[in-house]
């Protein structure tokens, strides 16, 4: 199997090296250099047809995009230790963080990100706007999480998943392009010490 992704501050190629890290598993991996629209040359659009990153070619030939469909098949070859949980509840609540981190917190950092950040203006007709207004929703979302991160020492529970892998990245990457914690979400500030700690954060 080979793996194609991009280096840091990259969120979604992050996820696959922080679970195989988690794994204890390595790849051979290809760099697709994002600024340089690797990903949207004739050749990587072949092995996905979006053009995005991460993809993992399969020893068949095959393609498989989608960071946590990527980390789902490997979790199947490689079970040990679980990531998605291991009984019907705890991969049900698992996905349902996955879900929500990805729909309610990565989301509207994507949309500060594409709309207002000056490394993506050259790829879209920027709506500054839009793009800041989705800064609030952010906040308000890192204080409902914060809530919820007081009752438990991981995302979905107890226990280190996925769902703290998605999390990782999301805040890193928000972090980066200017979307911080807001200081009164001790909770999450504590969370994200928790999981930086980890060697799979250097990933």
């Amino acid at each position: 199997m080979k793996l194609y992704g991009e280096d840091n501050p990259a969120p979604n190629p992050r996820r696959v090296r922080i679970f195989l890290a988690e794994k204890g598993l390595t790849l051979d991996h290809e760099r697709v250099p994002l600024r340089e629209r690797a990903h949207k040359a004739t050749a990587f659009l072949d092995k996905n047809s979006l053009g995005q990153v991460p993809v993992l070619e399969l020893d068949d030939g095959s393609f498989l995009s989608e960071s946590v469909s990527i980390c789902r098949y490997l979790e199947g070859l490689h079970p040990q230790p679980p990531l998605f949980g291991t009984t019907p509840k705890e991969q049900a609540t698992i996905d349902m963080w996955i879900r929500r981190i990805e729909l309610q917190l990565m989301m509207p950092i994507a949309h500060i990100w594409r709309h207002t950040h000056p490394l993506t203006a050259g790829l879209l007709t920027q709506f500054t706007d839009f793009g800041e207004s989705n800064r609030a929703h952010a906040d308000r979302v890192y204080h409902w999480l914060d809530h919820e991160l007081a009752k438990t020492s991981f995302i979905a529970g107890e226990a280190y998943t996925m769902a703290d892998i998605i999390a990782l990245t999301t805040v890193d990457f928000g972090r980066f392009i200017g979307v911080p914690i807001p200081d009164d979400c001790a909770h999450v500030t504590a969370w994200l010490a928790r999981v930086t700690q980890r060697s799979s954060a250097t990933a």
